[in-house]
């Protein structure tokens, strides 16, 4: 949705820089949901379908509120936008806003990884980041499952358009460097083709800059003075 590239130009979707750019600034926008998801404590009720009562649906709490969003954001067009992918594309429903005009400018593709993007927030990160305040899930009543999942999706959602936002670096490299990776292409050499779209150095300093605004998110600029990683 909300994009510093123009999608409905080719030349400009597809610049490194502009890639870049974008990127950075979905790092900030990640970086500040997730800072705010692990205020809460894990509720792993929010996840177990029939933890939570949820009237005609066998979703977990989490899920249904997501497939619902889902479904009001695609009436506003959410997921007509190249750069948008739904975890549950059964929920889209028609735009009652006329469509954009996007050019074609991915290959036709049908990738999805959300599901594992899910898997791996549920089931690695928020049990390993999230607070224990040493009652245990107390229920639906005690808790802030509303709140929880709320900033669950603003998660999710970020890190999928951050994550699938490879797809127009990957095609800005094929068109820059076409005739190398359709040989890797062809010879079925997928190590050689992560290889060609990886740059190490620049994946460093992505983790270092990360961990600097973690570190700094929260702290008064004025006192010129990270604080320390245990803080």
């Amino acid at each position: 949705m909300d994009s510093l590239i123009d999608l409905s130009d080719p030349s400009k979707a597809l610049d490194l820089s502009r890639i870049r750019y974008q990127l950075i600034r979905l790092e900030d926008t990640i970086t500040f949901h997730l800072i705010e998801r692990v205020q809460f404590p894990l509720n792993r009720n929010i996840y177990t379908p029939g933890a939570v009562s949820i009237p005609n649906s066998s979703l977990s709490f989490m899920d249904w509120y997501l497939a619902e969003q889902e479904k009001l954001q695609s009436l506003i067009r959410r997921y007509e936008s190249p750069d948008e992918v739904p975890f549950f594309p059964q929920s889209v429903q028609k735009p009652i806003l006329e469509s954009l005009d996007y050019p074609r400018i991915l290959h036709p593709n049908n990738i999805n990884v959300n599901d594992k993007i899910k898997k791996f927030y549920i089931e690695k990160f928020l049990p390993e980041v999230c607070p224990d305040f040493g009652h245990g899930d107390r229920g639906v009543s005690q808790e802030n499952y509303g709140s929880s999942a709320t900033c669950d999706i603003a998660c999710l959602q970020a890190l999928s358009r951050r994550i699938h936002f490879g797809k127009f670096v990957a095609e800005s490299k094929f068109q820059s460097e076409t005739d190398k990776f359709t040989r890797l292409i062809r010879a079925g050499d997928r190590e050689g083709i992560a290889e060609a779209i990886t740059n190490k150095a620049v994946e460093k300093t992505v983790l270092e800059r990360l961990k600097l605004k973690a570190q700094t998110y929260g702290t008064d600029p004025s006192l010129g003075r990270v604080p320390d990683a245990e803080t």
